[in-house]
């Protein structure tokens, strides 16, 4: 690794990000807010909407940054080797519970992910993670008992569902023979890097050059999956999908396209999608918090810094899939 571009590369990342983010925010609070704003309604919703997306994001993803260069720089490297099984389901089962003890939503999730594939652990473990975690983590159990509670098995068909789909898709991107080939050109050389070339230095100065690599992709990812969201969210009417809300089939792909559309963090998304409960079926409630907390527009954007586009195509499908299905089934049982 060449000391130069490590140095350069994740700061210009970085003050991109933030400059993005920056200008997002300074649109927003410098616009008028009265009805004689030189800014039409549609601009004023897309700004609104993505900087709220964009806000709520932004805690979780520098927690996920953390924890991962924590299992990066601070961790025993044979730490993983030594705990999880070496029977590659039940080592995909133990990843896809470790949300239990890691508070983070799906936006956080990423760089921690990227830091276990970075310490070892195999891409279809890493998926397993990335799927399960954002609906095994205990706020989101929590925040949905809270919204929920035991009605119409909506908590029961999103823990157990999402257990399900997640080292669902892990076992079938197990049977990848080239792991390695899902991976973006730009991360696989990362993780050479890490593996033939370890930085030196104490572990303060590694986390720090951690950080700002880790950040540096992230950030931008970010702001451009937060504009996108904004963007589609204007241009989609939700009376469309509330009017296809007590139809078994179109109740669950409904509610599917808004949780992909809004890209609302798995935390709180029991709350979001609480209002709509009087108006779409048990199955499509389980659906949006299933597939929404895998995968969405902010998410596709911060994985396409790990995962080649082929990678997320296959993922997003196989997911919603089996999310649909999941749907179909709680609607047919409630």
């Amino acid at each position: 690794m060449h000391p130069h571009r490590l140095r350069v590369t994740p700061l210009r990342g970085l003050l991109l990000g933030i400059i993005a983010a920056a200008v997002l925010l300074a649109v927003r609070l410098f616009s008028p807010a009265s009805g004689g704003s030189t800014l039409p309604e549609a601009i004023r919703d897309f700004f609104t909407l993505s900087i709220s997306v964009l806000i709520e994001s932004l805690p979780f993803v520098f927690l996920g940054v953390l924890l991962s260069i924590l299992v990066q720089v601070w961790l025993p490297a044979t730490l993983f080797t030594r705990l999880l099984p070496r029977r590659p389901a039940l080592r995909r089962m133990v990843m896809s519970t470790l949300g239990v003890l890691l508070p983070v939503c799906e936006c956080g999730n990423v760089p921690l992910a990227r830091g276990l594939i970075i310490k070892g652990l195999t891409v279809s473990e890493s998926i397993t993670f990335l799927l399960a975690a954002p609906i095994l983590n205990p706020v989101t159990i929590i925040t949905t008992y809270q919204a929920f509670g035991w009605d119409n098995g909506i908590l029961i068909g999103r823990v157990l569902g999402g257990f399900a789909i997640a080292n669902l898709v892990g076992w079938l991107f197990s049977r990848h023979p080239r792991q390695h080939e899902l991976l973006t050109p730009g991360f696989e050389a990362t993780c050479r890097a890490h593996d033939d070339h370890a930085l030196r230095g104490s572990r303060v100065r590694r986390s720090v050059i951690g950080f700002a690599e880790e950040t540096s992709a992230m950030l931008p990812a970010l702001v451009l999956g937060c504009a996108i969201a904004g963007i589609i969210q204007v241009g989609v009417s939700r009376d469309i999908l509330i009017a296809l809300g007590s139809n078994p089939v179109w109740s669950v792909l409904a509610l599917m396209s808004l949780a992909f559309i809004i890209a609302i963090c798995s935390n709180v998304d029991a709350f979001f999608i609480l209002s709509f409960g009087s108006t779409f079926m048990p199955g499509s409630i389980v659906a949006f918090l299933t597939f929404g907390a895998m995968v969405d527009i902010k998410m596709l954007a911060l994985l396409r810094t790990t995962f080649t586009a082929a990678t997320l195509i296959r993922l997003t499908v196989v997911v919603a899939l089996c999310c649909a299905i999941l749907g179909f089934g709680v609607n047919l049982i409630a």
